[in-house]
């Protein structure tokens, strides 16, 4: 297929990306400093106010089910913890400034689904195999897919026929975007995170998740960014079967050297979650469990 010109630059030029909350941005920046703290992070949603009210309604769910309300953000952050709520707070900012272009078989709660239940893997994961930073795993995987909505708002005729294909096809959807563009959604999240000043860890997770096969090349070094990888081939909550079962199974294995009996292990647990996470993100549940594909 020829390639269009159609550079990446021109699609999402400054009119056209939406601003992400100041709050949200400086909880991201917290959270790479190892000396910040509950106080710290209670500063910026406190001058929040609808971020403040969220925070306390997260706290306050059924998911921690702590045995008496939580009154204050500070007491929050240090029962539950920084991450889980920059973590949420990140959620909201997003979810809140994405357009929700119509069009066919494209469905933005759908997105959301898949990506809540990308990071909870990404984060299950990174901590099956120790790492550090399981954390900004989450919030990689979360924020992997975020340019989808505003490529389909920017290019409806070009964009709208990938996302059809991809589901006719079964094909990746950086597949079908390379041929015809040069660039893929990676490249274009990565762009819309740089834009956003987010961590550059993040940019790193979010540019490279489309590139499995050089990350599990590269080895020990790149564990984690292969998790976030990993992560992007779960099915969507949309499709019944689970085309990239095959790639997800061999990469599983070569990045972790577990059985699928540890994976399904995973997937309980992630299903768990995702379960407890959906009302509170405002999400329904997704129609199939990740241990029904597994099964499959």
């Amino acid at each position: 297929m020829t390639t269009i010109t159609t550079q990446l630059e021109d699609v999402f030029h400054a009119e056209v990306l939406p601003a992400l909350p100041h709050s949200a941005i400086t909880l991201l920046q917290l959270s790479q400093n190892p000396d910040s703290g509950p106080a710290e992070f209670t500063k910026p949603i406190e001058a929040d106010p609808g971020l403040m009210g969220q925070v306390l309604k997260f706290v306050n769910s059924s998911y921690f089910g702590f045995s008496r309300e939580i009154m204050s953000v500070q007491q929050g952050l240090t029962l539950v913890g920084t991450r889980a709520i920059t973590n949420f707070a990140l959620w909201n900012a997003v979810f809140s400034v994405m357009p929700n272009p119509k069009f066919g078989p494209f469905d933005l709660k759908a997105l959301w689904q898949d990506s809540l239940r990308r990071a909870l893997f990404a984060r299950e994961l990174g901590r099956s195999l120790q790492l550090n930073n399981a954390e900004d795993l989450f919030a990689g995987a979360l924020l992997q897919d975020i340019s989808i909505p505003l490529l389909l708002k920017e290019l409806p005729e070009q964009y709208g026929v990938l996302v059809t294909r991809r589901a006719e096809e079964g094909r990746r959807l950086s597949e079908l975007e390379t041929e015809t563009f040069g660039w893929d959604h990676a490249d274009a999240s990565a762009m819309l995170a740089q834009q956003w000043n987010l961590p550059e860890e993040f940019v790193a997770l979010i540019a490279q998740h489309t590139k499995l096969d050089e990350l599990l090349e590269a080895g020990r070094e790149q564990r984690g960014s292969a998790c976030v990888a990993l992560a992007s081939l779960l099915p969507s909550c949309t499709d019944e079967g689970w085309d990239e079962y095959a790639i997800f199974i061999a990469g599983y294995a070569q990045l972790t050297g577990h059985s699928n009996d540890v994976l399904k292990e995973a997937f309980e647990r992630v299903d768990i979650d995702t379960t407890a996470f959906a009302p509170i993100l405002r999400l329904p549940f997704p129609k199939q469990s990740l241990v029904d594909y597994l099964q499959a």
